[in-house]
């Protein structure tokens, strides 16, 4: 596809480490992806239809009419009762192993977990802002907490994108008893919470962060993002492997120890799995190389709930 291909060509470091690519790059996956979509969006339950209207900049997404456009050759909107709106969390994990570097297919450079990381983040907020809900963001490591509290307005995503930008990743994701409760919901309204990592941890401190979470009752989408070359051990012959959190090193022969890593690394992820699934929150393994659409596909059918 033209669209998916002109957004790995952007995928560099200094469009990714700035506000106006990251906005720009949200766009561009955005809109390949509505073009893909071949059916309408439904709005959910408990809403009662009242008319169509055409489409304006910030409506949601979710209530363009497919079979309209398809008639007609115009974008309608459907208006309904009940305002669905809900605020949309992200909490990023800004520990050390988000700098672990990968190169995604079809991109020309390597970058950072952290980088595509916050690619995801802008994406599902910007999509999440124009559909009327409000964002707000919460990364944090050992060492730094990066805060920005929700809001509906669509400016609000620059405001985003550049406290995206100041994680500095370091350190361990903290212990529960270590960190601040940034995640209690003050409003009373319904709140999602997307929640980004690389499942790195020491003593199951990111298990027991989302286990509090999930106690919250909102709905928690994890996306559990690994590079290519931790899932498939791509190396070539011997090389020298380092734990970004604690400098530990080990040197592996990668073709030698691929099958067992694979087989153990499966056993690993299906015990990640089972223990999401015990918590009822949503789990989603993301791989680097994989399309960031399918990250969208993911969101928008839990934010229909």
């Amino acid at each position: 596809m033209k669209n998916q291909q002109e957004y790995e060509d952007l995928l560099q470091p200094e469009l990714l480490n700035s506000v106006d690519g990251l906005v720009l790059m949200s766009k561009m996956i955005i809109g390949s992806y509505l073009l893909g979509q071949n059916q309408s969006i439904k709005t959910g339950q408990g809403q009662v239809f009242r008319q169509y209207r055409s489409y304006q900049p910030g409506d949601d997404l979710r209530l363009l009419d497919w079979k309209m456009y398809a008639r007609s050759g115009r974008y309608f909107v459907k208006e309904s009762e009940i305002d669905t709106n809900i605020t949309v969390k992200f909490v990023i994990d800004a520990s050390a192993s988000m700098l672990h570097e990968d190169q995604p297919k079809g991109s020309k450079a390597s970058i950072k977990k952290i980088d595509f990381a916050r690619l995801m983040a802008t994406t599902l907020a910007h999509l999440a802002l124009e559909q009327g809900d409000a964002i707000g963001l919460f990364a944090i490591n050992e060492n730094q907490l990066v805060q920005l509290a929700p809001r509906q307005h669509r400016q609000h995503l620059h405001r985003f994108v550049y406290e995206l930008l100041q994680i500095t990743p370091g350190g361990k994701f903290p212990a529960v008893d270590d960190s601040p409760l940034l995640y209690h919901n003050q409003g009373g309204n319904k709140e999602m919470i997307v929640f980004i990592s690389d499942m790195y941890q020491h003593g199951n401190e990111i298990y027991k962060t989302l286990e509090q979470l999930s106690a919250l009752r909102n709905e928690v989408l994890f996306f559990h993002l690994m590079g290519n070359n931790e899932l498939e051990l791509n190396y070539k012959g011997t090389v020298t492997l380092e734990d970004l959190e604690t400098g530990q090193r080990v040197q592996v022969d990668s073709q030698k120890v691929r099958k067992q890593y694979k087989e153990e690394l499966a056993q690993h992820l299906n015990k990640i799995k089972t223990q999401m699934l015990d918590l009822e929150i949503s789990y989603n393994l993301f791989s680097m190389g994989e399309p960031i659409d399918r990250a969208l596909n993911d969101f928008l059918v839990k934010r229909r709930f």
